[in-house]
């Protein structure tokens, strides 16, 4: 399903561009539109044909086929804009002559290409692919799976390391707790160890006990039928005869979820197992009795009210909380290294003491635990294969080529294989999100801001309804950290993901897979051997993305005219000073370059030919050290993205790129005018000054959804600057507002702005805002060096839907503060960190009756703590070890401590 959606992606740029650049097509449109129905036309197989393609080398090949052909459309209308956009400076003899020739040459090339899918439409039928979509035959891997799997749950792993705690946990959820039926879900990804503890635990002594008469273990699959499934508990906890038996094999479906309904409903409780559930409708599928009356639906696992429990397990989260919602979870986490050795030490040495064996057995065996970065199943593995051999030769080939190893064929749930079941059910949409992961470097922590802005000027996600792209953008990378497939390393206080990073096997699985798709050039992921010496050039024509970890100037220096077709190019943790000079190749070589990321190479200046890059979507250029940027940054007229920071003027030519949406200009140090109320697609402004703020027409940036404004302020008049925030009160929803020098933030009234509901103010305030002044739809504020002198809360309290309060350093310089009856009604975060002055907080009885997590300075003294019914997390900072013991027996919630001298 990556090329149906890369190549619908391609078609859906083919059309756009037909219609945003309709004056470049004269004369070629009627080819051009011809050709474009061609491509839709075979997008109508490729769904289907993406699935075969697994199991089916044939299929594979035409996928391949119709995917080249789409990217080599891709390119000659991208080169044809570009050659017509230069000729716009030409003569108007040479211009017209050189239009004519451009024109005849791109229909010629357009002509071959319907010639090439014509020949590809004609072997489809004649490979006997016509019908492609015929058949639901399992893959060969998840069949393999599947017949592993169903081996009985009683052959329990005796090597099991680093689960105890969380076996004894599961029991208690079992065997204790309240009467209904519960369903309690371990969620966590491919190989980490799910159903190896829930084997542990289902086989557990009081387990058994709680549950002596009805115990029932079903695998579930991808391929989930309910009628396998029913028949799996059915033959575990009924005693039938041979004849019996044969008779419930005719059952219909709904039949045997009502037969087996009734037994469990007899039982005095159950515990049924459902091994590997891969989506809600599955378990909606297993949990609802079909009936031949739609208007009769009830539970195949009825709640008698007797402690019935249900294990489930599943790679995703979302499975979890749509089979119960008042259950929370059960998260499987990667073993630590110490819990890694362990595992691989009892597997790899077996009953000898591994400290027996040659050291550099044992640092080769600990440089390959490391490299499975606490996954069980790798672990696992790698143990029981280097167990059989114990010579120093062939633990180094393993070490040298571990992932190798771990996906052989003989390996049937090797590492590989069960990664793979995750990428196979990932839908199409996600799927070129995922590859494209595979350019980052090993163990790198990425930013999800510039991840989910990537994914947008690569083209992967498509507006819906009122969806902005950003926001679909992050609903597709919650999606992936739901089905494991990412790693949050970071959340904000609103826990929304700020960084993460992909686990090394999930990274080899999007390597692999961007590689089989032609996603990326495969040799420009590897460190500095990447560039030999004598190598003229070493990428493909084909190369569509490059990605490099390794030395700049080295990269620099090979011949690129042979990639003209490159998209993007991303650079890494790359070191040294890069001259101006030693960019212009990126211009010259990259023309139809859509994606480029410099951040983190230090750069001098950038060539003013780089706004001859008019395909170029997103500029990347924070931490760079640069300075300046040209005036030919206007000529980007595709641009949406610019992030960039520590300027010393941004150049008066902004307001030409009308296709921007995402500008990041933060901490300029001069403060020069800027136009930018032309940019009319904006939806994130951020570094803008105060200054510059001001003098646009804020009334015409109706998109823009984010606006961060900072610098000096003591110029600007309050009631101008008010209006200028008033005007956009059909979109604006985050605004933050930092003053330096001392400079006292505007007066400002922000109740004409009903979509805000996150605000940050940083710098000196007159007074706080009356209640009413704030909008009534503020969920989050942060206040931060305000130098408040009144108590803030009485006028706080009031705001009717915030949910989180930050009271940062400087914010208030009082010492009480008082919470009244009622006051925050729906607040349920609460931080006061940095505020010298505060000794008392005064929290009367009904106030913050949903404060779930409470921040503050141990100094503080808080009275009132009784009363916060719902308070789960409280941190404290430097807190001294008898407080901390008190405070823990009188809440019995989670603590955690913080010492910032550390």
């Amino acid at each position: 399903m990556a090329t149906e959606a890369l190549v619908s992606f391609a078609v859906e740029r083919i059309g756009d561009m037909l219609i945003q650049e309709a004056s470049f097509f004269k004369g070629v449109r009627g080819q051009v539109d011809r050709l474009h129905k061609d491509l839709r036309a075979m997008q109508c197989f490729l769904e289907e044909a993406d699935k075969k393609q697994e199991e089916d080398s044939r299929v594979r090949n035409w996928v391949s086929e119709i995917r080249e052909a789409v990217y080599d459309a891709e390119d000659i209308i991208d080169m044809f804009i570009l050659n017509a956009q230069s000729l716009r400076t030409h003569s108007f003899p040479e211009r017209a002559f050189k239009k004519l020739t451009n024109r005849y040459k791109v229909g010629k090339k357009v002509e071959a290409i319907q010639l090439g899918l014509q020949d590809i439409s004609n072997r489809r039928e004649a490979l006997g692919i016509k019908n492609i979509g015929e058949g639901t035959s399992m893959s060969r891997s998840a069949q393999m799976l599947q017949d592993l799997r169903r081996s009985t749950p009683h052959a329990e792993e005796h090597v099991v390391v680093g689960l105890e705690n969380e076996a004894d946990k599961l029991v208690n959820q079992l065997i204790g707790g309240d009467q209904r039926r519960r369903v309690i879900s371990l969620v966590g990804m491919g190989g980490i160890g799910k159903t190896t503890l829930a084997k542990k635990v289902y086989n557990h002594t009081q387990v058994v006990k709680r549950f002596p008469d009805c115990r029932a273990w079903a695998y579930v699959s991808q391929d989930c039928r309910p009628r396998d499934v029913y028949m799996q508990i059915i033959k575990q906890i009924c005693t039938s005869t041979k004849e019996q038996v044969e008779m419930m094999e005719k059952l219909q479906e709904h039949e045997l979820g009502a037969f087996l309904h009734e037994h469990l409903k007899d039982n005095n409780r159950y515990l049924i197992v459902l091994d590997d559930v891969w989506s809600p409708s599955d378990w909606s599928c297993l949990a609802k009795r079909s009936s031949n009356d739609p208007d009769c639906l009830g539970s195949v696992f009825p709640d008698g009210g007797k402690g019935s429990r249900i294990l489930l397990t599943t790679r995703y989260k979302e499975v979890a909380s749509h089979a119960d919602v008042r259950s929370i979870p059960h998260e499987m986490r990667l073993l630590s290294k110490q819990k890694s050795w362990d595992l691989f030490r009892r597997k790899a040495f077996l009953d000898i003491d591994a400290e027996s064996y040659l050291p550099d057995l044992k640092e080769l065996g600990e440089k390959m635990v490391d490299k499975c970065n606490g996954l069980p199943l790798a672990i696992v593995l790698l143990g029981g294969l280097l167990s059989k051999n114990m010579s120093h030769i062939e633990w180094k080939k393993v070490h040298d080529n571990m992932s190798a190893y771990l996906a052989k064929e003989g390996q049937i749930a090797g590492v590989r294989t069960m990664l793979n079941l995750s990428y196979i059910d990932l839908p199409s949409y996600l799927k070129p999100c995922f590859l494209h992961l595979s350019l980052f470097p090993e163990d790198y922590v990425i930013s999800t801001r510039k991840l989910l802005l990537l994914w947008i000027a690569e083209g992967f996600v498509l507006q819906q309804d009122r969806q902005s792209m950003k926001d679909m953008a992050e609903i597709y990378l919650n999606e992936l950290i739901n089905r494991n497939l990412i790693q949050v390393v970071r959340t904000s206080v609103n826990a929304r993901v700020m960084e993460c990073r992909v686990h090394d096997f999930i990274r080899e699985l999007a390597i692999e897979k961007a590689k089989e798709h032609n996603f990326f050039e495969p040799n420009t992921v590897v460190g500095p051997h990447l560039f030999p010496s004598n190598s003229s050039s070493l990428f493909s024509s084909k190369s569509r993305r490059q990605s490099i970890y390794s030395d700049f100037l080295r990269y620099a220096s090979i011949e690129h005219y042979s990639t003209p077709y490159l998209r993007s190019l991303l650079f890494f943790n790359l070191g040294g000073i890069c001259q101006t000079s030693q960019l212009d190749f990126i211009a010259k070589c990259f023309k139809v370059l859509r994606v480029l990321d410099l951040g983190g190479l230090r750069i001098e200046n950038v060539p003013s030919i780089i706004g001859e890059l008019i395909h170029l979507r997103y500029l990347g250029l924070r931490h760079t050290g640069l300075k300046m940027l040209p005036l030919s940054i206007g000529n980007l007229r595709n641009l949406q993205t610019l992030d960039i920071n520590n300027l010393k003027r941004v150049p008066d030519v902004i307001w030409k790129i009308t296709n921007m949406r995402y500008l990041y200009i933060e901490e300029q140090e001069e403060d020069d005018p800027l136009k930018i109320d032309t940019v009319q697609n904006l939806q994130i402004l951020s570094g803008i000054t105060f200054n510059q703020w001001i003098r646009n027409n804020s009334s015409k940036l109706t998109c823009l959804e984010k606006l961060k404004i900072e610098g000096r302020c003591e110029l600007v008049e309050g009631v101008e600057f008010s209006n200028s925030i008033a005007k956009l009160h059909s979109s604006l929803k985050s605004l933050y507002l930092k003053a330096s020098n001392e400079t006292s933030i505007p007066s400002l009234a922000m109740s004409s702005c009903p979509h805000l509901c996150k605000l940050h103010i940083k710098g000196r305030m007159q007074k706080l805002t009356e209640t009413f002044q704030f909008p009534q739809n503020l969920s989050q504020l942060t206040l931060e060096a305000c130098r408040l002198d009144c108590d803030p809360m009485p006028i706080l309290e009031k705001l009717p839907k915030l949910l989180t309060l930050r009271l940062r350093a400087g914010s208030y310089l009082g010492k009480e503060m008082h919470v009244s009856a009622n006051g925050f009604p729906r607040l349920k975060i609460l931080q006061l960190l940095g505020l010298s002055e505060l000794v008392l907080l005064n929290i009367l009885k009904g106030a913050m009756p949903w404060l779930m997590q409470l921040c503050f300075h141990h100094t503080i003294e808080i009275f009132g703590l009784n009363g916060l019914l719902n308070l789960v997390e409280v941190q404290i900072h430097f807190l001294s070890r008898l407080r901390r013991l008190l405070l823990y027996r009188f809440l019995r919630t989670k603590l955690s401590f913080w010492d910032s001298t550390r």
